[in-house]
């Protein structure tokens, strides 16, 4: 006696019970595992884009200067505090400078937010990624990165709160 199973799993076989499924290649398999050849598209000129570039490359360097100078007095101040008590007048003055590179470190982070919100933008639109986003990009991070470890390194000198 066959079931109602039995007669539907057998729908699915061929009729002729000799003849068996191909284990040839499928024409998907053909075509191989290699990865597609991916064209790349260079960006066109954008002049606009490159005044806000160079606007950005221009804070940049005024950021990095700025900080510069005041990590200078802040590491003069850091050293005259290392002997000095936490909440001493020395220890005080060290801690506002360290403040101020903060200042500077959060300039130099909005701007790298600023350029990958470019990006972002770029990419949204479907358009290439251009080059000279990505130098500043790169060059505002690495910035950001050297003021971080300026602060991490002044502030390790110093007595700790």
């Amino acid at each position: 006696m066959v079931s109602a199973t039995g007669v539907l799993a057998t729908g699915a076989c061929s009729k002729d019970p000799n003849t068996y499924p191909s284990l040839g290649l499928r024409p998907v398999e053909k075509l191989g595992f290699a990865e597609p050849e991916v064209k790349t598209t260079v960006a066109a000129p954008d002049p606009a884009l490159d005044k806000k570039i160079a606007a950005i490359s221009g804070k940049l360097d005024a950021i990095t200067t700025g900080f510069t100078r005041d990590a200078a007095k802040a590491e003069a101040l850091a050293r005259s505090a290392r002997g000095a008590a936490v909440g001493s007048d020395a220890w005080i003055t060290a801690q506002t400078a360290l403040a101020g590179l903060d200042d500077w470190r959060a300039q130099s982070s909005s701007l790298v937010t600023d350029i990958e919100a470019l990006a972002t933008d770029r990419a949204a639109k479907l358009q290439p990624d251009y080059p000279a986003l990505a130098t500043i990009r790169t060059k505002a991070q690495a910035e950001t990165d050297r003021q971080s470890e300026t602060i991490g390194r002044i502030q390790a000198s110093m007595p700790a709160a």
